[in-house]
């Protein structure tokens, strides 16, 4: 059963329609999974191997191509006519003589599609060099197109339902965030603390449970806190150290990330809290200013601005489009809170605004999802912006 009504699937469908007529793409393959999923309802974890949603300007459903045992689970989450799904034999899985983009290419021929002009994700996660290769080989009198990301903006301004499924998520986030803070202690061993969190994930709250989320928790401790991107070992916690909780929780697939940092001890080093002092200044700051019309690079100046008195700056940006998503990131690819982008803020855009400081041999971060509404912006979750001391 798709979570969406199928006027909604059908709008979205619309929208990337408009986008394909603009690009001069009359076929679009899709086979990033968030896309699929957007488009058709689709959901499995079946992205290992190649499946693609097929978009004709001239059709009004998608079809859904995928592995063979597969189809039921298309039957089962998608909104599709059942005679618009079709699987590939599973002797076309990891072949080394035929590929599963080759069946692709017949039932494109199948329906007449052969020589149109056919746009491809370039620079999607799922679509290897392979990928291209094949379709390519078996349709040669097609003109093939970059649609990288054309199905990305068109996700960029959220329904009213996936709002609500943002929200649900950032509730169930909450629980995640205090459930580490709580588990995170000297002496525990960093994997019994994120099964902890884990746990707190996918049970969700008493209302609705989680889903996992498509990137797993990144808590790196001591020195380590100088990077943002390491996840977990089995050492225990020490004490008088500091620990960066990225974590997230995840609704049908739609996300809202939360990053805080914990300091297990008395003693937090003063250059640390004085980060967190003006790292939270400048995310309130940043948040206060959001409003429709005003441009991502002007998100990044308020931030940027603010720590400038202090005499810190960071180079990378502070924040990214982000929602429905699967492994390996929650992030959407298009708009970014950055110098020089100048995508317009409208309302139901959401974001993750991650503030990380990384020095040399420490780090700081504080982080917020939130959507733009009519008048400003709104959190998803809500929760203290601060360094947590713990001893």
């Amino acid at each position: 059963m798709a979570l969406f009504e199928a006027s909604e699937y059908l709008e979205r469908i619309r929208k990337t329609k408009d986008r394909m007529a603009q690009a001069g793409i009359d076929v679009l393959i899709v086979a990033d999974p968030a896309n699929m999923n957007y488009l058709t309802g689709y959901d499995g974890w079946s992205f290992y191997v190649p499946q693609v949603v097929v978009v004709n300007i001239d059709e009004e459903e998608p079809i859904w191509i995928g592995r063979g045992m597969d189809v039921n689970g298309a039957k089962h989450t998608t909104f599709l006519s059942h005679t618009n799904l079709f699987g590939y034999p599973d002797d076309y899985v990891q072949s080394l003589i035929k590929h599963p983009m080759n069946f692709v290419a017949d039932i494109l021929k199948e329906k007449g599609c052969e020589t149109k002009a056919l746009g491809v994700e370039m620079d999607a996660y799922y679509f290897s060099a392979r990928c291209y290769e094949e379709i390519t080989k078996s349709l040669p009198s097609a003109k093939f197109k970059d649609g990288n990301l054309l199905v990305n903006w068109v996700r960029n301004i959220k329904s009213a339902q996936e709002i609500e499924y943002m929200k649900q998520a950032g509730k169930i986030v909450e629980k995640v965030m205090q459930t580490a803070i709580d588990t995170v202690a000297p002496g525990v061993r960093e994997c019994d603390a994120v099964a902890a969190i884990y746990q707190a994930q996918i049970s969700g709250t008493a209302e609705y449970g989680g889903d996992y989320a498509a990137i797993v928790p990144m808590m790196p401790t001591g020195e380590k806190t100088s990077t943002p991107h390491l996840t977990w070992t089995d050492e225990p916690y020490e004490n008088e150290v500091a620990v960066n909780l990225e974590l997230a929780a995840c609704r049908h697939r739609y996300h809202c990330p939360m990053a805080r940092t914990l300091y297990l001890g008395s003693n937090p080093p003063v250059k640390l809290k004085d980060t967190a002092e003006v790292v939270a200044e400048g995310l309130n700051a940043a948040l206060d200013a959001i409003k429709p019309g005003m441009l991502c690079e002007e998100v990044e100046l308020v931030w940027r601005n603010i720590i400038a008195k202090a005499g810190l700056e960071k180079e990378s940006r502070i924040g990214y489009a982000m929602g429905l998503n699967y492994p390996p990131d929650w992030g959407e690819h298009t708009a970014s809170l950055r110098p020089g982008d100048k995508t317009v803020l409208a309302p139901n855009m959401t974001f993750h605004m991650i503030l990380g400081m990384w020095m040399d041999d420490w780090g700081f971060e504080c982080s917020e999802s939130f959507r733009v509404t009519d008048a400003g912006c709104e959190t998803f979750a809500q929760f203290p912006r601060k360094l947590f001391i713990k001893s």
